[in-house]
């Protein structure tokens, strides 16, 4: 009598599993209405960024994918000098904020390498606005093979420099490659447990619930080989949106370039909790610098974390928030900084 009860249950369950995949994955109702960024603020600093003359357009290859970089050379070496690979934040692109860092570092006699991940700005890739964190760890590691290649570059001189979610990248990357000289880390993505308590204190659970069911969405149509579902990386409060939260909306309204695209595929909220940088320092044979902002909303690191860290790097707190780094007098301290420990380690 238990068997056949037993053989029931085990059917009923499936069938659910089924329907809600059908429901779930194709029935209609699930758009998403689109963000639309504010017209952003123009900073009194943003006018002495200029574009230098030695800035150079190349592009390297990962698994047959063609990936857009920038690469700025000293304009007078006449020798291999280091360089300093760049990646960016969370559904950025090379052109948000990485040339007033670049254009710093060549001005001191370094070289820089600023690149869109896969499936981002002008690199290829499909779908577009995919966040898959092997991937773009794939990205970084041939981004300095190329940087390796170049005869203006010495090859033991390179630099691993990450900001936001792409902050912890260089920790991961060096625990892997023992030719890195050093690392930078910015308010970098290194505690994805704070960040979940964060953002169910200011979002709630019903929020993080419907972005869950989204991740599902895109997640079963890509099983099928259907058009991806996204959803608004930022948005205001109130909103459908990753980070419906007004600092992000405004911090990201302030640094975007007007060709931003304010949407990734939702199957993040599916893959990227588990990735804990932290966990590879130990690994990692060259200094790190962390630079973490005290008051950050997206990209908090908890006490526990903290003390982890300081066991393996030298860990550096600014009193501002995630996007305070990125102007003004916090810029300069920060930059200044990077600069500082760049010198003592190439």
């Amino acid at each position: 009598m238990i068997l056949p009860i037993i053989g029931i249950v085990i059917a009923v369950v499936i069938g659910l599993v089924v329907l809600e995949v059908l429901f779930v994955g194709f029935a209609p109702g699930f758009w998403i209405p689109k963000q639309p960024l504010a017209k952003k603020v123009q900073r009194p600093d943003d006018a002495d960024t200029k574009q230098p003359r030695s800035r150079k357009d190349v592009s390297f290859k990962v698994e047959g994918t063609s990936i857009s970089a920038w690469l700025y050379l000293p304009e007078e070496s006449s020798s291999s000098v280091p360089c300093i690979i760049m990646g960016h934040g969370f559904g950025g692109t090379k052109d948000m904020l990485l040339e007033r860092y670049a254009i710093r570092y060549q001005e001191a006699g370094f070289a820089a390498l600023a690149f869109d991940y896969r499936h981002f700005g002008e690199s290829e890739g499909e779908p577009r606005q995919l966040v898959w964190i092997p991937y773009q760890l794939q990205d970084y590691a041939a981004a300095i093979e190329y940087a390796r290649d170049r005869k203006e570059i010495d090859p033991d001189r390179i630099a691993l420099w990450g900001t936001s979610a792409s902050g912890g990248y260089g920790i991961v990357i060096a625990a892997r490659d023992q030719r890195i000289a050093c690392v930078v880390g910015q308010c970098p993505g290194l505690d994805p447990h704070a960040s979940v308590k964060v953002f169910l204190k200011r979002l709630g659970i019903r929020h993080m619930f419907r972005l869950f069911i989204h991740g599902q969405r895109d997640m079963i149509r890509s099983r099928f080989g259907l058009s991806p579902h996204t959803v608004p990386i930022v948005g205001k409060p109130g909103s459908l949106a990753l980070f419906a939260i007004s600092e992000a909306y405004e911090g990201y309204s302030n640094v975007v370039p007007e060709n931003f695209v304010n949407q990734v595929c939702a199957r993040v909220m599916l893959r990227s909790h588990g990735f804990k940088p932290v966990e590879h320092a130990k690994n990692a044979r060259c200094p790190i610098l962390i630079q973490i902002c005290e008051h950050d909303s997206l990209a908090p690191v908890g006490a526990e974390t903290e003390r982890e860290l300081r066991r393996y790097a030298d860990v550096k707190s600014y009193p501002i928030g995630h996007f305070d780094i990125y102007a003004g007098d916090n810029f300069e301290r920060a930059v200044s900084d990077q600069l500082d420990f760049f010198r003592k380690h190439l």
